[in-house]
């Protein structure tokens, strides 16, 4: 059984922005939807897409492309939405990732994880936990906790609130 649980934990779940591939651990991620109609929310941060309805439940969606600086994208047949678990503090918040696609289940053993190279001052690294590698391609493992870390979040979260009520 703790075997099963230590390889559970070398998964990661593979998805495209732009050109690059970038991979979540596959215990943050609950399940896997086509991108669906999102409702905006009024003055909300440039990253947050809006809110779906997920079976009764209002998630708020962030547009992944736009949080890690990269220019947005159009939505194609491709586009999905990650619903992801991130722990803000001591709460375990539910969160839609928008990717341009989903690739596949990928296992990496520890030694096939290379450390977030130092990228010199200014440049924030602190939420990828690694590079990986799939054949000649990297992958930028995230560390969602991060990414989505503080009072950003908290933001976005208050406004989906309010959107709700």
């Amino acid at each position: 059984m703790e075997q099963d649980a230590r390889h559970e934990a070398n998964q990661y779940l593979t998805f495209t922005l732009e050109d690059e591939v970038f991979a979540l651990e596959i215990d943050k991620v609950r399940e896997v939807l086509d991108f669906c109609t999102v409702t905006k929310v009024p003055r909300a941060p440039s990253y947050m897409r809006g809110v779906i309805n997920l079976r009764g439940n209002v998630v708020p969606v962030m547009d992944m492309r736009r949080k890690l600086s990269m220019e947005g994208a159009m939505v194609s047949v491709n586009t999905c939405i990650i619903i992801t678990e991130v722990l803000v503090g001591s709460e375990t918040m539910v969160l839609g990732a928008m990717a341009d696609s989903v690739q596949e289940v990928l296992d990496l053993e520890p030694d096939q994880i290379n450390p977030t190279p130092n990228m010199g001052t200014g440049i924030e690294n602190n939420f990828i936990r690694g590079i990986g590698k799939r054949g000649e391609q990297f992958v930028m493992i995230l560390d969602i906790d991060r990414v989505f870390s503080g009072c950003e979040f908290s933001v976005a979260q208050d406004e989906v609130q309010i959107e709700a009520a």
